[in-house]
């Protein structure tokens, strides 16, 4: 059985349910049902993240460089504050 790639700390576009279109970071992987583990620090929150299929979602980018993606990246803890920010910058860049 093949394990799914660790995409912890990448920012994706919900294309599926009721939160379609909106941002999110990937907060963990769950390996054994292959999901992912989503968090906007809004409506879902780092300590309670929304688990979605692959397929439901656009990986839009693994290279933004904020400090608390960083964080996260390195296993760290991340505030749904923090989490906030990173994904208010990532909009930001979007629309310059």
């Amino acid at each position: 059985m093949s394990t799914m790639p660790d995409y912890t700390g990448w920012i994706v576009q919900a294309t599926a349910g009721r939160d379609k279109d909106g941002f999110f970071c990937v907060v963990g992987v769950d390996q054994e049902r292959k999901r992912l583990l989503l968090a906007d620090g809004k409506r879902r929150r780092a300590a309670r993240p929304k688990v979605k299929d692959l397929h439901h979602v656009k990986l839009l980018t693994d290279g933004f460089g904020h400090p608390a993606i960083q964080k996260l990246k390195q296993g760290e803890a991340l505030s749904d504050k923090a989490l906030r920010r990173a994904l208010a910058a990532f909009r930001d860049q979007l629309e310059v």
